[in-house]
């Protein structure tokens, strides 16, 4: 038999569509013989050098509460290993996206209760000077050098045909699709995404993220 494809996988919790795109990808795990990989990025290390560009509500948003989840997810990685990305971000989605309850500490910490792990990550927090600041910068580095800072999250890389990786952001796609239409998708983003010089696809968006079928 031969090994799974690996498939890595970059996100920010806060990041409704990133969410969508994770769960896209779980139901491609299914159907295709793929296996995800979780890291993590920052939204709030990516608009760290355009604050000053930005609405005063978005602003607020990435100063503040775009850290925190954050840095609850990177304390439990570096303390009980990558193996606890994926069921944190799943219990942590499911509370901030699909219930409503948004980035909220309470959120967090149910989310870390969901997943078994130790209530006093949630310490984590509100620790402006982030233990873990420089691992949380290196991973989120590692992902978006592989697709240039234009984009945000998802970033997923698979190996491509010659070894190297293909990388690409999103894609973005709601609601999230299931079963074979899943499967078409992914078939459909890896041919786009190996041709060399691809840059971009995209057509507007007329409607928010639905969490109905998640």
């Amino acid at each position: 038999m031969s090994e799974k494809t690996p498939v890595d996988f970059w996100f920010d919790p806060l990041c409704p569509w990133a969410w969508m795109t994770s769960r896209w990808v779980l139901e491609v795990e299914k159907v295709r013989d793929i296996e995800v990989r979780w890291h993590i990025m920052s939204l709030g290390v990516l608009n760290e050098p355009k604050l000053d560009e930005l609405t005063e509500e978005y602003r607020e948003l990435l100063e503040t509460k775009a850290w925190q989840p954050i840095r609850v997810v990177t304390a439990a990685w570096q303390k009980h290993g990558s193996e606890i990305l994926g069921p944190l971000y799943t219990a942590l989605g499911t509370r901030i996206h699909n219930e409503g309850q948004g980035p909220t500490r309470e959120a967090v910490a149910d989310a870390l209760a969901d997943t078994g792990l130790p209530a006093d990550l949630i310490d984590y927090f509100d620790q402006e000077d982030f233990e873990f600041d420089a691992e949380l910068r290196a991973s989120h580095k590692e992902g978006i050098d592989k697709v240039g800072q234009d984009v945000g999250t998802p970033v997923i890389a698979v190996p491509g045909a010659d070894g190297n990786q293909i990388a690409f952001f999103g894609p973005v796609v709601t609601p999230a699709p299931k079963g074979e239409d899943a499967a078409r998708l992914w078939d459909g983003t890896l041919a786009v995404a190996s041709v060399p010089g691809f840059y971009e696809i995209k057509r507007t968006r007329t409607k928010g993220p639905d969490f109905s079928n998640l």
